[in-house]
């Protein structure tokens, strides 16, 4: 079993001046090495961080999917993606910012309930929001009395 996370590289470095997407890319990269540096904790074999440039788009590093969208009548490869690879060979792709930090901090969380250590990620304002709003269900709502 094995994950690659891919990210844009101008992206990560907030070169297109979105903050909270720049965060929120940020996050996944945080979470992904946090994996990656306990990836025998949740039977991973490998983790793969390939940070996409544009003289090099979608270029996957190890797993041999990548996602496509159509812009203006032309085909456009995904800059931003998490492919999962199960025991079976079989593949998961996911292409939504929320859906990509869900998983990841879900992996992050499996990792947790397993080692003694803190393996918790300091998550973005904004990337915190996106997991909250993901009702994770791991502990159900929290509230003051709880």
């Amino acid at each position: 079993m094995q994950i690659e996370l891919r990210v844009c590289q101008h992206c990560l470095e907030g070169d297109h001046g979105n903050e909270k997407r720049t965060q929120v890319i940020n996050d996944m990269v945080d979470c992904a090495e946090r994996i990656k540096e306990y990836k025998d904790v949740i039977d991973l074999d490998a983790v793969h961080i390939r940070r996409v440039r544009e003289d090099e788009p979608g270029k996957p590093a190890s797993l041999p999917v990548v996602a496509a969208s159509i812009q203006d009548n032309q085909v456009v490869l995904n800059d931003l993606q998490l492919v999962t690879e199960g025991q079976d060979g079989n593949m998961l792709i996911y292409v939504d910012p929320q859906d990509i930090l869900t998983v990841l901090a879900g992996n992050v969380d499996e990792i947790s309930k397993a080692v003694p250590s803190d393996v918790t990620v300091d998550l973005s304002p904004t990337g915190a929001e996106m997991i909250s709003e993901a009702d994770l269900g791991a502990k159900g709502p929290q509230t003051d009395d709880n």
